[in-house]
């Protein structure tokens, strides 16, 4: 084998070498491109989808905004009876609180007077018949 004949034999390897790189090259190339093309096709149907998605999503949003702020509304109005309920317990109270308490222990000594005369069988004692004490002071 001559210097020639090697050469054409080294060209020729590196020829073949470049051929199957070039073809390698050449089917990545084309499974890129067709992946590409899918991956386009996929955004295309996801946007297709999302869009009325998202214009359904913000009618919701505003919906909900707006039955919040009808929740706030009610919860102010709450807010304002609960502190005229309070307002009104707190007058009644007052009110009706001093002469309860009285007629209450107004009943509670009739009972009790009652109940001592029942259990004794006598009248009240002469020194406590149609006296008052006298609460002045002169």
């Amino acid at each position: 084998m001559s210097g020639g004949e090697l050469a054409g034999v080294a060209g020729l390897v590196v020829a073949v070498f470049w051929a199957i790189l070039v073809a390698f090259l050449a089917v990545a190339l084309a499974r890129l491109a067709a992946t590409l093309r899918r991956a386009a096709e996929l955004v295309a149907g996801i946007t297709e989808q999302a869009v009325p998605l998202l214009g359904e999503a913000t009618d919701a949003l505003r919906s909900a905004h707006d039955q919040l702020e009808r929740v706030d509304t009610i919860t102010a109005d709450v807010a304002e009876v609960t502190a005229n309920a309070s307002a009104l317990s707190s007058t009644v109270a007052s009110t009706f609180g001093g002469p309860l308490v009285k007629v209450a222990a107004f009943g509670y000594g009739v009972r009790r007077a009652v109940g001592r005369q029942a259990r004794t069988g006598t009248d009240l004692p002469a020194a406590r018949r149609g006296r008052r004490r006298n609460r002045s002071k002169d």
